[in-house]
């Protein structure tokens, strides 16, 4: 993507070891499982891997575009509406003592103009409040599966 476009990120620290984080985020298909707004999620494709997430009635499908073991996970998202060019999440893990510093960064492109450029950053303000959701929700399982 180029310079232009808007991006959001949260981080959270996760009391887990990095490799199991890494197990959790590489375990593509099984996203409904921890993130609790997600209704149902499967794996499509090996590849590129790719999986099927719907959220109420939107359905949508991420494509892995990179990973790099054990500490980032890129993917597009597509099946949004055609305004958004592209929406590409990425997932950056560090160590961090006990626990592991989880971000997620979501990039936006609709276009350059100044309407385009505002509402990327409507888009990327809805997408951070879903990156706090999500986030939560890998805190909760990487949690409560090492209490």
């Amino acid at each position: 993507m180029n310079g232009s476009v808007a991006s959001i990120s949260r981080s959270r620290a996760i009391s887990a070891e990095l490799q199991s984080v890494w197990d959790v985020l590489a375990d593509f298909g099984a996203i409904s499982a921890w993130v609790p707004n997600v209704d149902h999620s499967c794996l499509l494709e090996h590849e590129p891997v790719s999986r099927r997430i719907q959220v109420g009635r939107t359905v949508v499908v991420e494509r892995i575009t990179d990973f790099e073991p054990p500490d980032t996970l890129g993917y597009d998202i597509e099946g949004l509406p055609r305004q958004l060019r592209r929406v590409h999440a990425e997932w950056q893990l560090l160590p961090s003592c006990r626990h592991t510093l989880a971000t997620l960064t979501y990039t936006v492109d609709i276009g350059s103009n100044p309407a385009a450029r505002l509402a990327e950053r409507g888009v990327c303000r809805v997408l951070a409040r879903q990156s706090d959701l999500i986030l939560a929700g890998l805190a909760q399982r990487m949690e409560a599966s090492h209490a």
